[in-house]
């Protein structure tokens, strides 16, 4: 457990999905994780999980759906290189220049952490937020996904820290 924190909780699992508002189109939606401030308290993310769904098989086109999940709302999907990036996973299919579907491809970072990591990251914030774009699609996609993670209380200096970190990086 990271140092000035007190684990307050078992592990949770977080279940979310995004759903694009028309086809191709960047959505994001907010997941409030209904956190006490008052408490100083924060949540210590162990494991993500993002599953897009695939991209449309369109011969002769590229199509895409990425996802990410951050610490702080987006208005675009975001790369893991990214600090506010917790996770990144897209699909594709590359069939630009053929006559047929082409080729799909997954992009995703670790499902679960290795086990020298005692956790991913740490969101002192009520919400995160998970953003989701095709591009190329001729129908809406989605996204789902699972936050894994515990509740802890953290001493003030540390809280303070990691709010204004988090705004901050906005």
């Amino acid at each position: 457990m990271p140092a000035g924190l007190k684990q307050t909780s078992s592990v949770v699992a977080i279940g979310f999905n995004a759903t694009e508002s028309a086809p191709n189109t960047f959505t994001q939606t907010a997941v409030d994780l209904n956190l006490s401030p008052l408490d100083r308290e924060v949540f210590v993310v162990l494991a993500i999980n993002l599953d897009p769904f695939a991209p449309d098989g369109v011969a002769g086109t590229d199509t895409r759906v990425s996802s990410s999940l951050t610490t702080t709302s987006q208005t675009t999907t975001l790369e893991i290189n990214d600090s506010n990036c917790m996770a990144h996973g897209s699909r594709l299919i590359r069939s630009a220049g053929f006559v047929d579907y082409g080729a799909a491809f997954d992009t995703v970072g670790i499902e679960t952490p290795p086990a020298t990591l005692d956790y991913i990251g740490i969101i002192a914030t009520n919400d995160f937020f998970v953003q989701l774009q095709g591009a190329g699609n001729l129908v809406a996609k989605q996204v789902n996904g699972k936050l894994y993670g515990y509740r802890a209380r953290a001493d003030a200096d540390i809280y303070a820290a990691l709010v204004q970190s988090e705004v901050l990086s906005a």
